[in-house]
């Protein structure tokens, strides 16, 4: 049983059971024991980023930056790019897979949620599992939630407190409970904007 196992046992329609329930249940526990020493105390930007790849299993850049609290309940499904930003407050739910471009902005409490419910009685709520992946250079605004299966395109921003259901293309501003657009950036147009 290895770590990939358990995340191809997250994949929509996945045959695959996992064998080893109890190296799963290890991995979210790592998860917890490894954001509470990430929020429960002051660490350097770079004992950050050593916790961050512990979290992840993944590589972090020297470039990356955050500031806890962070939250995720399994952690081994995040991607992050160079020069990205994380503020206080975040809650990644992972194990659909979350990607994050090199530049992005992510701002306080911000909610990446890969997983849904089941509606259907007869299907007991099960998980629903949908990557989320944001492109290079997404600003997401505070109190933002991306629900599952949504890619925001490259320079897109998403207005704080927005609820985003759908994709997001490149260079478009959404905002809105559920987000819709509120107007397409020009990329030659060069003019000074209030914060969104």
């Amino acid at each position: 049983m290895t770590v990939q196992d358990v995340i191809d046992s997250f994949c929509e329609g996945a045959e695959k059971k996992l064998e080893d329930g109890e190296f799963a249940k290890n991995l979210f526990q790592d998860a917890i024991r490894i954001t509470m020493e990430l929020n429960n105390k002051y660490h350097t930007p770079e004992e950050i980023r050593e916790i961050m790849a512990e979290l992840t299993g993944k590589k972090i850049d020297d470039t990356f930056r955050m500031f806890p609290p962070f939250y995720t309940d399994f952690g081994k499904n995040i991607t992050i790019g160079k020069n990205v930003f994380i503020n206080s407050g975040c809650h990644f739910q992972d194990q659909g897979g979350i990607e994050i471009g090199d530049g992005c902005l992510i701002g306080h409490n911000v909610v990446l949620a890969t997983i849904n419910h089941d509606l259907y009685p007869e299907n007991n709520r099960i998980n629903h599992y949908a990557p989320i992946k944001l492109g290079k250079s997404v600003w997401v605004g505070s109190n933002s939630t991306i629900l599952p299966g949504v890619t925001v395109g490259d320079w897109a921003v998403v207005a704080a407190g927005a609820v985003v259901t759908r994709d997001v293309p490149p260079l478009t501003i959404v905002g809105g409970v559920p987000a819709k657009v509120i107007r397409t950036i020009d990329p030659k147009e060069e003019r000074h904007e209030e914060a969104i």
